[in-house]
């Protein structure tokens, strides 16, 4: 204990010096401690660098040994010095795993961090852009959303994505201009946003941003983050402005559109000091599952109604014309439909690939 090793550093306390006195000495540590004129407990811990070197002992050790008192108290100090350096080393080292587990590349295109191929400078980087001192804050459960009873079988670096992504979508979102959050404004735009699922994302894009800013929402839509498992997520930034994002993966239309009117419904919630993170494994806790179920049945209902679904009552003989016929009457994206009857298992997941549109889309900030 009174040698400490990492790598090629190595921090010696005067406790290991003074062991080898007495060996050479030939005497033991409780004769050296009567000669020292202290106490053979003290002696033993100051041996095993169990307590540090006081001035007294140091003084007395100078006296015995014939030294200055500087010498055995700059022992100490090189000692004390080396341990911060080896701790801070074990720091970096340790930044630098969970650095491993992000994907740096994301953050040079998204949000222009320098490229570098130096571990710790990229640790540096990332610090810098997530307002944090330290990368194993990003393991922290108290950090932006606690997913431990949020997704099954969690892995760390599924958590360390996530918030990563939750975090670029914030300071991004940071920085647009909306309105004060109105959720009346936001309800009376939804028939308009609805009708947007027949246009390409060329087109409804620009102005779903324009109705998301007017009703005080900051709409972020990111790529994915290789890991993250994240679609979307709403957070509050005060009690008048809301970020509202979502990214590009499995970006078909009946992911995208039913992830975003999911997301929607936990905006008009407005609980807001709950984070709203929307995983492929999600599983909320009880606290916050009605609220989930509400968003699933809102996203679900809104985009098809329960009664229209029920009077064209589809099977597995369902003919993608069947689809498309139904799509336009209701004034949906037949690739909604085919989805949702994907999903409640009336057809198969391979059925309707030519519906199912996969948006290539221009990422906002």
């Amino acid at each position: 204990m009174n040698k400490t090793e990492y790598g090629e550093l190595s921090a010696f306390h005067p406790g290991y010096y003074i062991a080898e006195i007495i060996e050479d000495m030939g005497i033991t540590q409780e004769e050296f401690a009567v000669r020292m004129g202290t106490t053979a407990k003290t002696l033993s811990k100051l041996v095993n660098g169990q307590i540090n070197l006081s001035n007294d002992l140091a003084m007395k050790l100078s006296i015995m040994m014939g030294t200055s008192v500087e010498v055995w108290l700059n022992l100490q100090k090189n000692y004390d010095r080396k341990i911060i350096e080896i701790e801070g080393r074990k720091d970096i080292d340790g930044q630098i795993q969970i650095s491993r587990l992000i994907d740096y590349s994301y953050f040079v295109k998204v949000a222009h961090l320098k490229e570098t191929r130096k571990p710790q400078e990229k640790v540096e980087n990332l610090c810098g852009y997530f307002k944090i001192s330290d990368l194993k804050t990003l393991e922290n459960q108290d950090y932006l959303v606690n997913f431990r009873t949020g997704i099954k079988n969690v892995d760390n670096k599924n958590v360390i994505n996530a918030r990563a992504w939750l975090q670029t979508a914030l300071n991004i979102g940071g920085k647009l201009q909306t309105e004060e959050f109105n959720a009346r404004k936001l309800m009376a735009f939804l028939p308009e946003i609805r009708s947007m699922t027949v246009q390409n994302p060329e087109v409804f894009l620009p102005r779903l941003r324009k109705i998301f800013s007017e009703s005080g929402i900051a709409f972020v839509l990111l790529p994915h983050l290789k890991n993250s498992g994240i679609n979307g997520a709403v957070k509050w930034y005060t009690n008048s402005t809301v970020l509202l994002a979502v990214n590009d993966r499995r970006c078909y239309a009946d992911t995208f559109w039913f992830t975003l009117f999911h997301e929607i419904k936990h905006a008009l919630q407005q609980k807001r000091k709950v984070t709203f993170v929307y995983l492929d494994e999600h599983e909320a806790d009880e606290k916050n599952r009605q609220l989930e179920d509400e968003a699933d049945a809102f996203a679900q209902d809104y985009l098809i109604p329960a009664k229209e679904l029920a009077a064209w009552s589809p099977d597995k003989y369902v003919s993608d014309a069947d689809i498309c016929m139904f799509a336009r009457k209701i004034g949906i994206h037949p690739g909604i439909v085919a989805g949702r009857l994907q999903n409640e298992g009336i057809i198969p997941q391979n059925r309707c690939t030519g519906l199912k549109e996969k948006y290539k889309i221009t990422l906002l900030p």
